[in-house]
Parts: structure tokens; sequence; C-alpha cells
């Protein structure tokens, strides 16, 4: 029976044939068990022409965590037992579990040490390997685009440090020469030109895109904004930075103050502006922290933005950083943060470097250029030959150290035919959530079972839209549009960068990519809260209600400049992350503990011959603090493998 649309879905084009793939949305992870190996990663993505059922980074619809890709751990979570599993003629010297960042760089640092002939095991849940790093692929016009699902740049807070940048050397990748070969701003830098601000009827009472600021100040680029002339002198006024809101307090206790309270707070109660002022800056704090500014300090705000950061400047704080900012200010405060580059697919590409130098065979490409283009044999990635296997749609269950006397690990995983396997191992690097490890390494001491369960993920949503021309962009004269009231806080048209034999189309009325990032949460709340409610939203949110609040919201911004939704949008890629980033210490709502007795120290103890490599171990949500916890959880292991 066709599905009745109503009318406002029609106007959308919500009938429109685009693949809507979370088809095993809410189903139990024992339904979908029955059926057969590979059918259910297949049921939930489907297949076309451009994206074939063995090629997940063309697969649109719902990706991420998707469909297929939690269940089980889900029913380990909720107390299923995975007793009856087969034992695998199969003994590897390392076994990885997580496929991101940090273990595949485990995987590469262990070879690195114990030699090329190293068996390792690589098993993640997802049906793509890369974890946050995950690559976009859309064929538009039968032009390649790209854009990052996951992880988006080369980019941290601090330098990156002698392991993360000498094992991007090793790859093959040398930042410096790609900035001087590719030089590109920022992919989300809203200082740039094409920076636009949307005003929606529902907060502010009419639907508006402002643009065009460069030139301006913001008195003159919100003349045209739906607020109160109070709200907009107050924004002049902040953007000014002439104004002391601390007159009288010392230096040091200036920044005691502003670690205490919420940038919100601050706004509100020192620099005294109106109401809406407070609706404008709500998701300015949303892209780093995936909180809006009432759970974010304000001292961790100010060392984040520097200048940037409205009504702080004229405080004149001194440069530097204090113990009770979070890991992200705090090195943007000291050291000015790394270097940094873009890839047209993200952090895909460091990824992509890895698996290559682990399966070379998986992939013909001999340089970072010729990586881009080049599309990885998936079904070479597991083959039993080579001295690495990397094992998809692998869900593990247990890890637990050997009482034998064989010794060594015994890893547990449930394929996806959900007939669980046991494999053997020398050692184990546990490189996936920190707050499911506890329930698949029952033998870990409460203690450390406690503290993994407090580093939660920060939740987001970042979408990849494939829209028919770019002339609405072109026509409003925006790139980068900030939302701060909207479903999504913020859309950036894809710069579509040339690289190696990667060219996409740049002209006006060709093809585009826009990017689209939501961070689901509940204001008012302490920030771990608010990411509980966050990733609850996400896993109950289905492919459909994505759909519809893209086609709404990119209509009322880009409409005026002749987008229609229903015929422009031609492909939809929502990447959802539940268990999204790593979080960060917090000064607003946890105390300052000693580096030992913090959670994310206690909570990366290794366990005999398991040990613990992820961005949560670090306690921030960097590609090369992934890299660095690899390294240290290789070096624990192979000093003290029983």
């Amino acid at each position: 029976m066709a599905r009745h649309w109503k009318p406002q879905d029609l106007r959308l084009g919500m009938q429109r044939r685009i693949t809507r793939r979370d088809v095993l949305h809410g189903l139990a992870w024992a339904g979908a068990a029955g059926l057969a190996p590979g059918a259910l990663a297949q049921a939930a993505a489907g297949a076309t022409a451009d994206a074939p059922a063995d090629y997940p980074p063309a697969w649109t619809g719902m990706r991420g965590s998707a469909p297929g890709s939690f269940e089980v751990a889900h029913a380990l979570r909720d107390g299923a037992a995975f007793d009856a599993a087969q034992d695998l003629d199969e003994d590897y010297d390392l076994i990885v579990v997580g496929g991101g960042i940090s273990g595949l760089a485990a995987a590469q640092f262990y070879r690195e040490r114990r030699g090329a002939g190293a068996r390792v095991l690589i098993l993640d849940n997802h049906d793509d390997f890369g974890g946050h790093a995950r690559r976009n692929e859309f064929r538009l016009k039968g032009r390649l685009h790209l854009l990052h699902g996951g992880s988006a740049e080369i980019g941290s807070p601090r330098p990156y440090s002698a392991v993360a940048d000498g094992l991007l050397r090793r790859l093959g990748l040398d930042v410096a020469a790609l900035r001087r070969a590719y030089p590109h701003p920022e992919f989300s830098d809203e200082s740039a030109a094409g920076y636009g601000v949307f005003f929606d009827r529902e907060t502010f009472g009419a639907d508006k895109l402002v643009a065009g600021r460069q030139g301006k100040s913001w008195l003159q680029f919100l003349d045209a904004a739906p607020l109160t002339a109070a709200a907009r002198a107050d924004l002049q006024r902040l953007d000014a930075g002439t104004e002391d809101y601390l007159a009288g307090l010392e230096m040091a206790a200036r920044k005691e103050l502003l670690a205490r309270i919420s940038y919100r707070d601050f706004l509100r109660d020192h620099a005294k502006v109106d109401p809406q002022v407070l609706q404008v800056y709500a998701g300015l704090t949303k892209g780093e922290w995936g909180v809006g500014i009432d759970a974010v300090s304000a001292l961790d705000f100010w060392g984040f933005a520097g200048k940037r950061a409205p009504g702080l400047a004229g405080l004149k704080l001194a440069p530097g950083a204090t113990a009770q900012m979070s890991y992200t200010a705090a090195g943007y405060a000291q050291t000015g943060g790394s270097y940094y580059f873009h890839f047209p697919d993200g952090n895909a590409t460091i990824a992509r470097l890895l698996v290559r130098a682990l399966i070379p065979h998986s992939v013909a490409a001999r340089t970072v250029q010729d990586l881009i283009t080049a599309r990885f044999d998936y079904r070479r990635l597991d083959e039993a030959a080579a001295p690495v296997r990397l094992r998809l749609r692998s869900t593990v269950v247990h890890a637990a150290n050997a009482l034998d006397a064989q010794g060594g690990v015994r890893v547990t995983y449930v394929p996806a035919d959900g007939r669980a396997r046991r494999v053997r191992g020398r050692a184990c690097v546990l490189a996936c959530y920190n707050t499911i490890i506890p329930y698949l390494c029952p033998e870990l001491p409460q203690s450390q079972k406690d503290a993994l369960h407090t580093l939660i993920k920060t939740p987001l949503v970042y979408a990849s839209v494939a829209l028919r021309s770019a002339r609405p962009l072109e026509r409003l004269g925006v790139r980068y549009v900030y939302a701060p009231q909207s479903y999504f806080t913020t859309v950036v048209r894809n710069p579509a960068l040339p690289m190696g034999s990667y060219r996409p189309p740049r002209g006006p009325d060709d093809p585009t990519l826009v990017f689209l990032e939501r961070d689901p949460c509940r204001p008012g709340l302490p920030e771990k809260e608010q990411n509980r409610a966050g990733r609850a939203e996400l896993l109950a949110t289905p492919f459909e209600t994505f759909e519809r609040n893209i086609r709404d919201q990119l209509g009322r911004i880009l409409g005026p400049g002749g987008l229609d939704p229903a015929r422009d949008i031609v492909a939809i890629t929502v990447n959802r992350w539940p268990h999204g980033y790593a979080g960060e210490y917090n000064a607003l709502f946890e105390p300052l503990l000693p580096e030992a007795q913090q959670a994310h120290v206690i909570g990366r103890a290794r366990c005999g011959n398991i040990a613990i490599a992820n961005s949560d171990a670090g306690h921030a949500a960097f590609a090369d603090i992934a890299m660095d916890q690899a390294d240290r959880a290789i070096g624990e292991l192979l000093a003290g493998t029983a």
C-alpha cells in the first residue's frame, strides 16, 4: 500500500525515492541475528549501482552507528549471555577490538615493534573501518564528491606529539608540505567570506538569513535581523570588546570566577545582555563541546575563542591556561594549537592510510593523493593468509585473560549471522568505547569499571546532503551558516578541495555537498546528563525524522536563493553518533583531581594481557590523542605481556 504523505511532507519532497536505510531501526539484535551471514548489513544499507553492497563509503541513508551495529552491544549491556561460542582455529599475536584510528594505530605500532610477520586481528562492530573517521562518497553527474562523516581534520589544541607526528610521516603524510601544496581555509572557519546567521521563526518571529558580514560592524550586519533594538545594541557592544565587565577584580580572581560560571551566566549576569542575545549565542560552543553556552565555562570559551569570544576581550585576560580549564581550552591558550589540514574526506584519509599500511593488497594507491580517489576492496580485508585481518560487522562481547596453560587472551565476538565465535591471542587492545568495556571485560576491578562508566561521550550528528546545484548558495553569498536555534546548528558548503586526481566541479550550476551538524543536548542539566539525554534521543530517532528536518531547514535557509527541497536535494547521508566524541574535564560540574585519581587514568589501566587505547583514555576527542593512547597501550603490553 502506498504511503500517505502529509501536504507539508510532499512540499519537502519526502515522497522522493531517496534510500532510507534504517529498515532495521528498533529491531532487537535477536530478531536480526536469524539473517544469513552479511544479510544484516545489506538489509540495513542496501545497494545501488554507485553504492554496491560491498563498498560502505558510498552508502547513503543512516550511517555511523546505524542499525545492525549496536544491537548486540546493547543486548550485552542488558544481560544477554554469549556462552555458546564456536572456537575458531585462529591464533593471533594481537587482537584489537575497534577499527577506529586508535585501534588501527595500535595494530601498526605493534607490527612496527614486533615485525611485519606479527599476526593481528582487528574486530569492529560497524560495517566500515575508521570509527568516527568516516568517509561519505557521492557520484553526482558522474563525478566523485567527498565529505567527512565524522572526524574532520588534522588539528589539535596542542602540537602533535613526536609519536603521532612520527606515525603520520611514516604513513607518508607530511602536513606542512600538504599545507604548502594545497593551501585552503579551515573547513568550518566562520570568520571567512560567506558567513551568515539564520534566525528561525519559532524563536525570533520570522525566518531570516542574514549574510555578508565581512567589512561590516555587527550593528550593520544585523540591521535586517528580526531582533529588538536592545539586542542589536548589545551584540554590537559585545563585539566591540571594549568594556570591562569584571572591573576591580585582580587577574587571578577573574580567571577563578570565569572558571566557575558558564559563558551564558557571564553574558546574563555580568554583561547584562538582552535575553535575545543569549538565544543568538546559545550554540556558539556546540561545535567544539557538543553542549550550549549554559554548560561551558566562560574561561574555557575564552581559551578556545580568544579575541573572538564576544564580551571577553575587554577583560584583558593574561595569556596562558589554568588548572581549571578543559584540555581544548588550555591547549589553545598555552600553545595556539597544532598544524591543521582538512582532507576532502576528513580524517578518513588517516584511517585509510593505516589500513593501506596494514593490509596493502586491499587498495591500489601509492601516495596520499592517490588514496583520495582509490577504492578499497573490502572483500580483501579479512583474508586467512594475510598477517593482518580486519573483520567488520563483528561485535566483541567478551575479552578475558586465559587461565589455561596456553595463556594469552580469549576474545568472543558476534558477527552478522548472530552466532558467537571465539579466537585466541597473545594480547588484546580494547580500542572501543570506554562505557562498553566493563561489560565485555568482567574481570576488571570494580573501581576501574566505575571509572570507565563515567566517561560519557558527546553525541552528535553529521549529515552530508547532495544538492542538484550550488546556485542557491551562490545567489545568497553564503558558505557557512550559523543557525543557533535550529535543528542543525551549522550548515557548511563543502569546499570541494582538489587533490591528486580528485577534481570535483565547483561552478555555480554544478552539484555540491553541504554539511550539517546537530549536537543534541538538554540545556539546564550538567554536561554529562545532557550527553546521556542526547544519546537517548539519537538512538530513538529514525532516518525519516532527520530527513524531514534537513529538507525543512535547508528549504527555509536557502529557499530565498531558489532552493526547492523537493527538487534539489538528491541524496542524504546521516552519520549518527550516539557515542560520539570523548569528553573533557568540565570545571562547572566536576572536582579538580590529581591526575592519578582522574577517571580516564584509572579506566585505562592494563589488566594482564589486555590494554585499553582510545581517545576516551586521553580524555579528549582528537586524532593525535587516539594515536598517543595506542602507543601507550602497546608499550604497556610489550613491557608486561604474560
